[in-house]
């Protein structure tokens, strides 16, 4: 059991300091593209982002699980011969896959922006094309190695790809910006297409270096039982679609506040221009500050996924239970300080973030705030999806987002119709829809398990530790302000003091031990410390 924890827990922490790495890149790419193409820019950028996002949730998410779901099960039970023929037919099938949709969305990219009432992301949405051609390439390596549980590759590739994109976009970005902004958002979202090149070269390259050992098992393997093509595809459909479904809460959130937003100002008296400029607000500028929580949120799934599948394989009811008890707490003790330090300091986080956008990011604070109270909710929703699919349920998670997304849709259409609100109404309908896919989630994975949580342990300490730090940010960044440290400095300690505050209150507390964090990649060390220090 201490040995499962800890596989989990290495897991988890390898796809979430990655993940926590490359949310860093993009927010590096997004807050100078924000204050050199404007709010408008970003309402072009983020015309064609969510539609290239929705398209390859699929080859990014769907299908990496779906293979380390199918590769972890064969290997708990000795199969490596068959875990290496759901590889090899997964690469074919996703290599055929990328072409169809890379030429589908170059063909149709006009006509996609012109239904969406936004002509001028038309170059954009092409060049962000070729991306789709190039990522499930790499998802079918990613999903290989996270099913033998290793983390590292993905975390290397995932690395280089958004330090290519981020490179890459901007460079172009700034040098198209002079002549136009349609140009300079086209520039950005090139450099999304071109990450991924990388990305493959060095997976491949550690795939090479590791496929004598990995030979050397299949070579093993006295199985002579193979499944066909046609059971692996099936199998592969079956959990993919689900799972893709299942893990794309902001992607799928985002496509509603794309059906919606722009026609729904407009109908109640803003310009083209006026609501292209408050959609950028909402998904350009708030929208990216939230990814970060997701991006560990979507870690943890990752990791759950084949842990939990590897566990209802071998009948492990102590693996199973524990991992499922872990994945939760770890769901609260990172939703809950982002969740409160967001609403705590919204405003002075956005004008940190874009100081040359000054009006925009005021406005934007708004949504973020707003978006904050729903932190909590995705995180939890995220990590009971990918326990819904390593036990082989994944259309419970497919109807729990179908169920928060008719919510969001319907509330934000509501809400952003009423001029108070406009466009943070629909902010309020993704808090709406991330709520319901949270208790909903929640609420199938522990009656399908039959397993409790101890309330106190998962749910009071993390949320007291929380109210301890957000009053600690709200006593500190007023009293640093009468100190007259300016609101960049201000706004930068108040983060340390945050992070400190709640590190030391959730050790106080015991919402996480030290022999649990020596279970974490070099956790040894800090465990040692946090011994020392006699603080947990």
């Amino acid at each position: 059991m201490a040995e499962t924890k800890k596989s989990f827990l290495k897991s988890a922490a390898i796809l979430g300091i990655a993940g926590l790495i490359v949310q860093i890149m993009g927010a590096i790419f997004r807050i100078p593209l924000g204050n050199i193409i404007g709010d408008e820019g970003m309402g072009y950028y983020q015309t064609a982002y969510p539609v290239y996002v929705a398209l390859l949730v699929f080859s990014t998410n769907g299908a990496p699980a779906a293979i380390s779901k199918m590769t972890s099960e064969r290997i708990a039970i000795g199969q490596y011969r068959e875990a290496h023929r759901v590889f090899k037919f997964s690469f074919e099938l996703m290599a055929i896959f990328g072409l169809v949709l890379s030429v589908a969305l170059a063909v149709f990219a006009r006509p996609i922006v012109n239904h969406f009432g936004d002509p001028g992301a038309y170059y954009a949405m092409l060049t962000i094309a070729p991306a789709l051609l190039f990522v499930p390439i790499m998802a079918v390596f990613r999903g290989y190695f996270q099913g033998m549980q290793e983390m590292g590759p993905t975390a290397t590739s995932q690395l280089t790809e958004q330090a290519v994109r981020v490179g890459v976009g901007l460079t172009l970005a700034i040098i198209l910006a002079k002549k136009s902004i349609p140009a300079a958002a086209a520039g950005a979202t090139l450099g999304t297409s071109i990450g991924p090149i990388f990305g493959i070269l060095v997976i491949y390259v550690i795939y090479l270096r590791r496929r004598a050992g990995i030979m050397e098992h299949v070579n093993a393997d006295k199985n002579t039982v193979e499944e066909s093509r046609g059971s692996i595809l099936k199998t592969l459909a079956l959990i993919a679609i689900p799972i893709t479904i299942g893990v794309s809460i902001l992607p799928v959130m985002n496509i509603g506040d794309l059906l919606i937003v722009m026609r729904r100002l407009q109908d109640i008296g803003y310009s083209t221009a006026e609501s292209n400029a408050l959609y950028g607000q909402l998904t350009g500028m708030a929208i990216p500050v939230v990814n970060v929580p997701m991006a560990l949120a979507l870690s943890m799934a990752l990791a759950i996924v084949p842990a939990i599948a590897a566990a209802n394989a071998a009948k492990d009811e102590n693996a199973l239970a524990g991992n499922l008890r872990l994945g939760m707490r770890t769901a609260m003790i990172i939703g809950v300080p982002c969740s409160l330090g967001i609403i705590a300091i919204a405003e002075p986080i956005m004008t940190l973030l874009y100081p040359l956008q000054h009006d925009s990011a005021v406005s934007a604070a708004a949504c973020l705030a707003i978006l904050g109270f729903g932190i909590i909710f995705l995180c939890v929703g995220q990590t009971m999806a990918g326990v819904l699919q390593g036990l082989g349920r994944p259309g419970m998670a497919v109807w729990s987002l179908v169920a928060g997304f008719v919510v969001k849709c319907v509330a934000s259409y509501a809400l952003t119709g009423m001029p108070s609100l406009n466009v943070t109404g629909a902010a309020w309908g993704s808090v709406l829809g991330f709520a319901t896919i949270g208790v909903v989630n929640y609420i199938l994975a522990r009656r399908l398990t039959g397993i409790s949580h101890d309330f106190v342990l998962t749910f009071v300490r993390p949320i007291a530790s929380g109210i301890l730090m957000f009053g600690a940010v709200k006593v500190s960044f007023m009293a640093l302000l009468r100190l007259g440290l300016g609101g960049t400095i201000t706004t930068l300690i108040t983060l340390c003091i945050a992070v400190a505050v709640y590190g030391i209150a959730i050790l106080r507390l015991k919402a996480i031990t030290a022999d649990e964090l020596s279970s974490f990649p070099k956790g040894d060390k800090l465990a040692k410390i946090v011994r020392k220090l006699h603080l947990g």
